[in-house]
């Protein structure tokens, strides 16, 4: 049977590049979303993905989430964990809410979702975790300590928990994307995204099936002996 992955925040950008690629080499994929019912439904019905709305930053939310899947789908074998948010301000004008908002969705929602499928990977004696971390977790960008905390947090956080699983069949790898041609990206002032291709040895911004690609690698039954890693998809402008 084929195996089972969620991805969060799997419906747009490179979630759902990651998605699409994983349904593409028959795996049986669950994408979650946050809140646009009307866009996951229309993401559902042009891509045949199951898509999956809980709050990834809420421990309890996430839990209802995995037991619809597993009634859904199966028992989850993968786990991608994508979801992420923006909150930018510089450190001395940053409120509480923003920093906190932060951390939450991008970091505690990796303990939320690894926390309520691992007991499941070790009775089975298989996963594949992988976690999107970020270019500006693993070099900073000003505006962004927030961001650039929580990123860096999920390179240790993948680290540790490799070591936890390795015994059990379980990997547990970061992917580090650099600039990708998302809408995000796509949103700046053209005279900064100038300034953004400049920096990028390659000349140009990453897509985001490279991302996919990436992932699906990592998931595979091949890559049993690849677990504490982090690939940096980034173009060489930072080598870390």
């Amino acid at each position: 049977m084929a195996r089972v992955a969620v991805v969060t925040g799997g419906t747009r950008g490179i979630g759902r590049a990651i998605a699409e690629k994983l349904h593409r080499s028959d795996y049986r994929v669950a994408a979650n979303f946050a809140g646009n019912e009307d866009a996951a439904r229309r993401f559902t019905g042009e891509t045949g993905i199951k898509s999956y709305r809980f709050d990834v930053s809420d421990y309890k939310s996430c839990e209802a989430g995995i037991k619809r899947v597993n009634e859904e789908l199966g028992p989850v074998d993968i786990l991608v964990n994508n979801a992420g948010i923006t909150r930018d301000a510089v450190l001395h004008r940053m409120t509480p809410e923003q920093w906190g908002a932060v951390i939450a969705t991008n970091l505690t929602s990796c303990f939320n979702m690894c926390r309520l499928v691992i007991d499941g990977m070790r009775e089975r004696g298989f996963g594949r975790i992988v976690n999107i971390g970020s270019i500006n977790g693993q070099a900073g960008q000003y505006g962004q300590v927030n961001y650039a905390a929580a990123k860096s947090g999920i390179h240790g956080f993948t680290k540790a928990l490799a070591q936890e699983g390795a015994g059990k069949g379980i990997t547990v790898n970061a992917v580090a994307p650099g600039y990708i041609d998302t809408d995000m990206v796509r949103a700046v002032p053209q005279a900064v995204l100038e300034k953004i291709v400049a920096r990028i040895p390659t000349g140009r911004l990453g897509q985001a099936e490279e991302i996919a690609r990436t992932v699906l690698f990592l998931v595979s039954d091949e890559s049993g002996f690849i677990t504490g890693s982090t690939l940096s998809v980034n173009g060489g402008q930072h080598m870390y």
